[in-house]
């Protein structure tokens, strides 16, 4: 199962990166060094879902995610990124997975959202909803000034040994993953090691059980190769919006959120990038369960 979740993970990076482009079953099959039949069962084995339909959702979930933060951005604008030739067949597969147009999803979105996700209503239709804060919009700022330092930095690029996540539940697995590989290269436990997840996808438009998290190391240098499931990864130099506290696990959305809206209410938005969290503690060897991160957002 290793060797199939490691070609699996390869052909994942290579549809995340390449959503305008035109996602074949045999160019994906290709790139994981399989024939398109054996991939496409295991394909679906490995992740629960047919490739198909995970290519369908990864364009779905980021040109909603588009809609709703990127209002600068037309709606031929964001079809056109995400491999659509016409605003005809985007709305119909936007309507499919939605149950509205573009236009009306746009339209609908609160100034500051939370989740968009879809419940069954009373007559058995799917209707997309926004669920709102966990507190009002005051008391979240006023929870920020107490529990967040945030700043605006330009970070350095780093260079991480990564295992894939698909789902909230198997980050943990994969970080253990990740530490037994980094005790086979005397690299864990090491006194500055720096533990990153890298979030590929938003949890307000993808389901936790869907959402792909890469739970990573910082290294002083690029991982030549893959080695069994760990595999390199960069993050670009660049600006970012950095919240820095001592918070629980169960304050992690709350901080994110409070960090998207001091984003949004100081004129910065979100650059092609992917945001990510630092941890430099361990919650494990705290009394009260808390843990040192740094939350960063990409920003233009």
């Amino acid at each position: 199962m290793e060797e199939y979740k490691k070609r699996i993970v390869k052909a994942i990076r290579y549809i995340d990166d390449h959503l305008d482009t035109d996602l074949s079953l045999q160019k994906i099959a290709e790139v994981g060094a399989y024939s398109p039949f054996h991939f496409h069962r295991i394909f679906r084995l490995v992740t629960g879902e047919t490739l198909q339909h995970y290519i369908t959702r990864k364009r779905m979930e980021r040109s909603a995610f588009y809609l709703a933060l990127r209002k600068q951005l037309s709606l031929k604008d964001i079809y056109l990124q995400f491999g659509f030739s016409s605003h005809s067949a985007f709305t119909k597969t936007f309507k499919n997975h939605y149950r509205q147009s573009p236009s009306a999803f746009r339209k609908s979105v609160p100034e500051h959202f939370h989740k968009i996700r879809l419940q069954e209503s009373k007559n058995g239709q799917a209707d997309t909803v926004f669920s709102t804060y966990i507190c009002n919009i005051e008391n979240l700022l006023k929870w920020t000034k107490m529990n967040l330092k945030i700043k605006v930095a330009h970070l350095p690029e780093m260079h991480l040994a990564a295992v894939m996540s698909l789902g909230i539940t198997n980050v943990e697995p994969s970080y253990t993953i990740l530490i037994d590989w980094a005790k086979g290269k005397n690299l864990f436990p090491c006194e500055n090691v720096k533990m990153i997840s890298v979030y590929h996808d938003s949890f307000t438009v993808t389901p936790p059980d869907k959402v792909r998290i890469h739970a990573c190391m910082l290294l002083d240098e690029t991982l030549k190769k893959p080695e069994g499931e760990v595999f390199a990864e960069t993050i670009d130099a660049g600006k970012f919006i950095v919240g820095s506290g001592e918070v629980t696990l169960n304050d992690f959305e709350k901080s994110w959120m409070s960090l998207f809206l001091w984003m949004k209410e100081n004129g910065y938005s979100v650059r092609k990038a992917f945001p990510f969290e630092i941890y430099h503690t361990n919650f494990k060897e705290h009394p009260e369960g808390k843990i040192i991160v740094d939350f960063c957002i990409p920003v233009n």
